[in-house]
């Protein structure tokens, strides 16, 4: 597959839906840069001693968190920023729903995986049916 058509929007929807998908990927993507923005400041060892992944998975978490929050904003390589973030919550998913047992919402507050289902569903969806009119991708590459 050529490049130019991985990164093509696909065909138009309506204007409503176009600003309904800015508006997700802005308050997603902003969610995103702030939780990445602790990791991307020590991004080989944000995890701690403890940590269970090497420090370049730890980077590459920390890169598709806050890289890939800032180019959701932008509207920008949407299918990779959306692959990036997609693997960092399947394993965030593991990790809390598998591996520490959490509950899908903490009802009393604490630990839970339904922030990283919910993106991961987020990126499956821009992934689908990329980032709209409203966006540098479709600026850049145009439409399919």
């Amino acid at each position: 597959m050529e490049i130019k058509r991985f990164f093509t929007v696909p065909a138009l929807h309506a204007t409503s839906a176009d600003a309904a998908l800015l508006l997700l990927r802005s308050v997603a993507g902003l969610a995103f840069m702030f939780h990445g923005w602790r990791k991307i400041q020590n991004p080989f060892s944000w995890m701690g001693p403890d940590g269970f992944a090497p420090g370049i998975f730890q980077a590459l978490a920390a890169i598709s968190e806050f890289g890939g929050g800032l180019a959701w904003i932008l509207g920008l390589l949407i299918p990779l920023a959306s692959l990036g973030i997609a693997c960092t919550m399947a394993v965030a998913f593991v990790v809390h729903a598998f591996m520490r047992g959490d509950p899908f919402v903490a009802m009393g507050g604490g630990p839970s995986y339904e922030l990283a289902a919910l993106f991961f569903c987020i990126a499956l969806l821009l992934m689908a049916v990329g980032p709209g009119r409203f966006s540098l991708d479709r600026k850049i590459f145009g439409r399919r």
